[in-house]
């Protein structure tokens, strides 16, 4: 079974038959259904087939109506206001739609794949070699992860690229102090874990940085390393490769905690692309994108222009030179759309650099390399702040280690999920893997149930609340729900078409129907926050059903095995969507 038919695909199909019969060159437009709290759906585009034909809005919704066919999928249709349609779906239609996702053997619960799938390159989680990852690192990587899943179940191909820093001048600075103080580094890579591989990298930097700013000598020798290393000199070559090395044992480690799956293929970083870069300035200077200005080679933009009302360049070689990121990024560009054939590029990167990429974007459409059928986007993503509302600090007011971070939101979340352990009957080892999910997943879903663009305050607290809009409280409804399935003794789900449903149990069943459609319009538009909202919605209907909908007491024995279906498809569909956000849902809490 490859997909089911949504019940407003449905719906939709016996409008555009009335208002064919009705209004014949409307050729079955589309009424633009939305949810409404008046009936299970709402018509609005009557009122602008109206004016178009030049007919009174309400008097072609009576005629609209007189032509649906009712008593399959639409129990009833009434006209409203000047021109709207109420439509009531019945509740045969419902159950029939919602057991046909229930019963999707590829597991994918009826959703479709999308119609044109592509290839798409994503460039998230981009740390940098020999630093530690930060608050600052967590946006990029939970971001582009979700969509990551996200767009793979959509049917994409999608292609990780983790862009890392691991170029430049700070390197000569690292390999000349190591060559000169190879104590200071005397371990093989992998044979300490990520943690002291980066505090090694850590305190190594730190002692560089201070023979670096004191020693003149030292500085001249650091200097002429930058030039061996981008020269391809071996011994250099093979010392950065180490710092390399040590640095991905860290980011493995945090990304590992983080719950995240990063291949080292996947990690191509500003180096992949040095070959490439007197290439790509000489492809832009013969084609006249590039000019040069002043010694150096720049793209100009007329509506770009600093305080001085000059225009501000991209510049993509300096004049000594040296190359800077837009060379980099545009280089990266050319690989991702020639070699890995990319229709789309999405980068999740800072909104502070929106700039940068606006200015690297149009020069690669300048130049032929994106356009219409190759696309690239920047999801910018807002900052990460403390409760103060003020950008994420320590105490100290330095910049939050990530590792740190998400350790305490595990320790939190075992204190939550150690409160109830007793009731439960979890045993040690179940409460530190189920702190473990309940914490990474709290950290996870307070990003993403905050659209992107936007910032958002990190706070704990409120992150591993049991109440609210939170991930706990969606991984409690799953849990929930499968304590209701071993009670069950030998009542088992079953789909029950010829029930009549309580209005608590229409609700649910309506939502439910909406996931497919409301995961390709996620995926569609990059926008994660709306499938979290569509979860923490369909736990808060979930509540509702079991205050006024008895599962295991229920009237009959029908009723029983219909409301433990809804109740199952539920745990199905919280477990598939939490999925595709980068989620665990514990089987018991």
């Amino acid at each position: 079974m490859a997909s089911v038919t949504s019940l407003s695909d449905s719906v939709q199909q016996h409008l555009a038959s009335a208002l064919t019969a009705t209004l014949p060159e409307s050729a079955g437009a589309d009424p633009l259904l939305r949810r409404s709290d008046r009936a299970d759906y709402q018509a609005n585009g009557i009122l602008a087939l109206a004016k178009k034909a030049k007919a009174n809005p309400r008097e072609l919704a009576t005629q609209v109506v007189s032509q649906v066919v009712t008593g399959d999928v639409i129990k009833d249709i009434e006209v409203s206001g000047p021109g709207f349609l109420n439509i009531t779906i019945t509740d045969r239609a419902i159950v029939e739609n919602l057991a046909a996702r229930y019963t999707d053997v590829t597991g994918r619960l009826g959703v479709p794949f999308a119609a044109h799938p592509g290839t798409t390159v994503i460039d998230y989680a981009q740390p940098n070699v020999a630093k530690e990852m930060h608050v600052g690192h967590l946006r990029s990587a939970v971001i582009g992860d979700a969509l990551v899943q996200l767009l793979e179940f959509a049917g994409e191909t999608v292609v990780r690229r983790h862009h890392i820093g691991d170029w430049g001048t700070q390197f000569g600075m690292l390999i000349q102090f190591l060559d000169e103080h190879p104590h200071e580094l005397d371990h093989k890579a992998g044979e300490v874990s990520g943690e002291e591989a980066m505090s090694n990298l850590d305190r190594l930097y730190k002692a560089a940085r201070r023979l670096f700013d004191s020693d003149e000598e030292f500085k001249t020798r650091a200097r002429r390393r930058v030039v061996d290393l981008q020269a391809g000199e071996p011994h250099t070559l093979a010392t950065w490769q180490k710092f390399v090395d040590e640095s991905k044992i860290y980011f493995f480690s945090v990304f590992e905690k983080l719950d995240m799956e990063v291949r080292d293929p996947d990690i191509v970083g500003e180096s992949g692309y040095n070959d490439m870069l007197a290439e790509t300035c000489r492809l832009l200077e013969e084609s006249g994108v590039a000019v040069r200005s002043e010694g150096a080679l720049c793209v100009f933009f007329d509506d770009i222009k600093g305080p001085d009302g000059n225009r501000v360049p991209l510049i993509v070689q300096k004049s000594d030179g040296g190359y800077g990121y837009a060379a980099t990024d545009l280089s990266a560009i050319r690989d991702r759309v020639f070699n890995l054939k990319a229709n789309n590029l999405l980068y999740v990167v800072d909104a502070r650099q929106a700039l940068h990429f606006r200015m690297v974007f149009e020069t690669a459409r300048r130049a032929g390399w994106l356009n219409d059928d190759v696309t690239a986007f920047q999801l910018a993503f807002g900052t990460v702040l403390g409760k103060d509302g003020k950008p994420f600090k320590t105490r100290e007011g330095e910049t939050v280690k990530l590792e740190d971070l998400l350790d305490e939101a595990v320790d939190r979340a075992t204190a939550v999920v150690r409160e109830k352990a007793e009731k439960v009957g979890l045993s040690e080892q179940e409460i530190v893997e189920n702190g473990r999910w309940v914490g990474i997943g709290a950290v996870k879903y307070a990003d993403l149930s905050t659209s992107a663009v936007r910032d958002y305050k990190f706070d704990l607290d409120q992150m591993v609340s049991l109440n609210g809009d939170t991930s706990v409280y969606l991984q409690y409804a799953y849990a929930r729900i499968q304590s209701i399935l071993r009670k069950a003794g030998e009542a088992r789900p079953a789909a029950h078409p010829e029930l009549e449903l309580a209005p608590a149990e229409r609700a649910l069943g309506l939502h439910l129907d909406q996931f497919a459609e409301t995961v390709l319009e996620v995926a569609a538009g990059y926008e994660p926050h709306k499938l979290a909202a569509y979860l923490y919605q369909l736990a808060s209907l979930l509540t509702t059903f079991y205050d006024q909908c008895p599962v295991l007491k229920a009237e009959t024995a029908e009723q029983v095995e219909n409301r433990l279906f809804l109740v199952d498809l539920t745990a199905r569909t919280l477990h598939r969507g939490m999925a595709l956000l980068g989620i665990r849902t514990p089987e018991r809490l």
